[in-house]
């Protein structure tokens, strides 16, 4: 079955949600993970392994920690 979602960059799709605008033809439903609670941690990282988070993060224009986020669903299985 082909993927029928519209495709924008991060930063137009930020700006459309922020400005109120409807964002729904660029979401995948059933994807979706509802989360009820949210748990902070901290991890120690040496210099060299946030430098390239970080240059990786500006490359794909989201924050260091969406980045990590994404990279770990992705590790887990969990598809995001």
């Amino acid at each position: 079955m082909k993927n029928l979602l519209k495709k924008i960059t991060t930063k137009e799709f930020d700006r459309k949600f922020n400005e109120g605008e409807d964002v729904s033809q660029f979401l995948d439903a059933k994807k979706a993970i509802v989360t009820k609670q949210i748990h902070r941690v901290n991890v120690d990282f040496p210099s060299y392994l946030l430098k390239r988070l970080d240059e990786e993060a500006r490359k794909m224009g989201v924050a260091r920690t969406a980045l990590i986020k994404v990279w770990l669903a992705e590790r887990l299985g969990l598809g995001l």
